[in-house]
């Protein structure tokens, strides 16, 4: 098996499973070479805690940026979580165009909405920019939100297939290569994810949790990209994302007091084994 490497550019929050926490051991336990670039470092996460520290790292990029160009790294896959600022967003688009080695995959987890609304402190100039840097993607891995955000749409809890079909097509207008829609339910029962690309629609359909984790979508991406490196199709490691995201939440639902995260280290063992039986 020739080595695969990724880089993978979000912040760090030091007490939180999210962003770079999660990240890094959940690529690594898929066989895979885990490069970092944080563009932020806080004591924890900004859900539920109070007082946390925040130390911003935007201009820091692009000196790491150069110095990985003077040594001539690059990454077989490029993959960016969080960011804090449309100027992070330019840096970003400067690394993808200027550390990619033939064949980078580039892939945008538009981390920046939830449940209708932007996350604090992002406002139209952000998702302008997150738009622009989904361009040069060739897989995004949005939820109905950020695709709603993204594609200037209105954002609806119940929907058919005909909307979903809508925010696809709008989505790849902006110009990625693949579009990786999660948290489409068309049932009560059940939730899945749509993998779309040039009008192919695949979807995957797993069951739905009354439980609700922060960092499940960190996980989910994390997975999709390392399972997708190791040479999965995008439906494929899409399934084992979802798959192993429902296991995650599952482990922490028996533990009442852990509430800041989800519980990915005792089931992390299994997710090299979906990634070979698969």
């Amino acid at each position: 098996m020739q080595f695969k490497k990724i880089l993978t550019i979000q912040d760090i929050s030091c007490v939180g499973q999210c962003s770079l926490t999660v990240a890094l051991p959940v690529i690594s336990a898929c066989g895979i070479e885990t490069c970092v670039l944080p563009s932020a470092v806080l004591s924890t996460h900004t859900s539920g805690f109070k007082g946390y520290t925040f130390r911003d790292l935007t201009e820091d990029i692009p000196a790491i940026k150069d110095h990985w160009k003077k040594e001539g790294i690059s990454f077989d896959a490029i993959y960016t979580g969080y960011l804090g600022s449309a100027k992070q967003i330019g840096y970003v688009a400067d690394i993808f165009a200027e550390c990619s080695g033939e064949g980078t995959l580039k892939i945008v987890d538009p981390a920046m909405a939830d449940n209708g609304k932007l996350y604090p402190g992002f406002d139209t100039e952000f998702v302008k920019a997150m738009a622009n840097l989904c361009e040069k993607a060739d897989y995004i891995i949005p939820n109905i939100t950020e695709a709603c955000f993204l594609t200037d749409s209105e954002y609806k809890t119940e929907y058919d297939r005909s909307y979903i079909d809508s925010l696809l097509l709008k989505l790849t207008d902006l110009g990625c290569g693949t579009v990786i829609l999660t948290g489409v339910s068309y049932s009560k029962e059940k939730t899945g994810v749509v993998v779309y690309k040039k009008g192919d629609y695949e979807y995957y359909e797993h069951e739905r949790l009354p439980v609700i984790c922060h960092g499940t979508g960190d996980i989910y991406a994390s997975v999709f990209t390392g399972a997708l490196v190791r040479g999965k199709s995008p439906l494929d490691a899409s399934s084992i994302a979802a798959d192993f995201t429902v296991e995650c939440i599952k482990v922490t639902a028996k533990d009442k007091d852990h509430w800041y995260g989800a519980r990915f280290e005792p089931v992390l063992y299994k997710l090299y084994e979906m990634i070979e039986s698969k």
